[in-house]
């Protein structure tokens, strides 16, 4: 029997397009060797979006909607300390850190955000050993050059800035995550401290699995970068990720735009994914660089913050599951 590699995405219906893509450019890759299980996780995606998204199953990748209990949920406030970016509630990127404790029957799996291309097998990241690691994931280059992101990680988040791992793809080793009551830890903190986050998420993962990572080949989470850094541009990349707010759907000339309009044109969501991009104004634009300022401020302000991951730490509070 050809071993099953779990793929987990987390969406809402505004976002099913850019998922059409992320599993649209995994299908040239996948080998006859494995089957391929596509989970997304979701809270009441419309039929008609089941349905685009099920028309790109193939023989050895399945599709499978996987709608996700509110009460599960519920300990999660929509509260300033809880918004992505400092600019939005969102709960589906918490999403991701109740699935050990969802599936029972996997033993590890692939958690991918949806603004992902991939360019390669995910069976090569799935037979990446994690031993008794919680996750396996790539430092988040998206920010190493942003001095109020790098102040915030090491006097908030309390992490190296080397070594804080972006969530956007994760290796999961699920098995080592309900062994450890990473679900019940993660709520305990949550509950207690509300810690004010950029990306909470994010840096929950960071705090709780410092340690305990796996850190990936930046090929697994190339992240585009402006134009003076592009000779960091990663060469021939496993999987892109279009991460924070410049998006190929919304600005011309990102970094590895081509890997998403390639894969775009063969999903059903072709024509509607132009017309975003025609239709996004200078103005929406601005828009973006705005909230990116703003979040960037907000990243200066938190390491005053009476409650940090680092002050928990350094008063003595088990925020490691080490």
């Amino acid at each position: 029997m050809s071993q099953t590699i779990p793929i987990f995405y987390t969406i809402s219906d505004d976002f099913a397009p850019y998922a059409a893509v992320a599993i649209e450019s995994l299908l040239p890759y996948v080998s006859s060797d494995y089957q391929y299980q596509i989970i997304i996780v979701h809270q009441g995606l419309r039929q008609a979006t089941r349905q685009n998204l099920k028309s790109l199953t193939r023989d050895n990748v399945e599709i499978i909607f996987y709608e996700i209990n509110d009460a599960k949920l519920g300990a999660i406030q929509n509260r300033k300390e809880n918004f992505l970016r400092a600019d939005f509630f969102t709960p589906s990127i918490f999403y991701r850190l109740f699935l050990a404790d969802l599936f029972p029957q996997y033993d590890k799996a692939i958690y991918v955000d949806s603004d992902t291309v991939w360019n390669g097998d995910p069976a090569e990241m799935f037979a990446i050993a994690l031993n008794d690691d919680l996750i396996g994931a790539a430092p988040d280059h998206s920010v190493e050059h942003v001095a109020p992101m790098q102040t915030y990680i090491k006097n908030a988040v309390g992490v190296p800035a080397a070594e804080y791992i972006n969530s956007g793809v994760l290796l999961m080793n699920f098995k080592q995550l309900r062994q450890d009551d990473f679900t019940q830890h993660f709520l305990y903190l949550l509950q207690k401290y509300h810690v004010d986050c950029i990306a909470p998420d994010q840096d929950y993962l960071n705090v709780m699995c410092s340690g305990r990572i796996t850190y990936l080949n930046e090929k697994w989470n190339a992240m585009p970068k402006d134009d003076e850094f592009a000779a960091e541009r990663v060469d021939n990349p496993k999987l892109i990720h279009y991460n924070l707010f410049f998006k190929p759907w919304h600005f011309d000339q990102v970094m590895y735009d081509h890997y998403f309009w390639q894969a775009a044109q063969k999903t059903p969501y072709a024509q509607q994914l132009k017309t975003v991009r025609a239709h996004y104004t200078p103005a929406m634009q601005q828009l973006d660089r705005e909230k990116l300022m703003s979040m960037l401020n907000h990243a200066d302000e938190l390491p005053e913050n009476p409650v940090t991951f680092k002050k928990l730490q350094d008063q003595g509070e088990q925020v490691r599951l080490s």
